[in-house]
């Protein structure tokens, strides 16, 4: 597991002083980033070797809301990993507390960048396969 720290600017609020809600999937990103930037490799390196993550699916669940200048921990963890797909799985904390006030996940193929056809990232990048394998230990396998 991984965790980013968001402090809510202002342009990401609404008249009200609370979070948009398409702000969270953007939240989402900074986690995810951080998370394959922790895995000692950055988006931009492994899009350079020719792999891509394109979204194939999101799910945000909003459970309380985040106003202006809260400070937010999200928390990526990796809940579905094979040659050809990955899964991540997010939930947004307002700091101090215990229940989170945002759930989701996105699912991401594994492509070419040339192509941009599912490739097996086991076979034709064995080297970003095994650094995220070595990542999960027992989970999501």
């Amino acid at each position: 597991m991984s965790e980013s720290r968001i402090t809510v600017r202002y342009a990401e609020t609404d008249q009200m002083g609370i979070a948009h809600h398409s702000v969270y999937p953007v939240w989402y990103e900074v986690a995810r980033t951080d998370f394959i930037r922790r895995l000692g490799m950055t988006y931009s390196e492994m899009e350079r070797r020719g792999v891509m993550l394109p979204l194939s699916a999101l799910s945000c669940r909003y459970r309380g809301v985040a106003k202006y200048e809260d400070e937010l921990c999200v928390q990526v963890k990796i809940s579905l990993f094979s040659v050809s797909r990955i899964e991540f799985s997010y939930a947004i904390y307002r700091a101090g507390e215990q229940s989170p006030i945002n759930t989701g996940t996105t699912l991401h193929g594994w492509v070419d960048r040339e192509t941009f056809r599912p490739l097996n990232l086991k076979k034709k990048h064995p080297e970003i396969y095994d650094l995220v394998q070595s990542s999960l230990g027992d989970e999501a396998l």
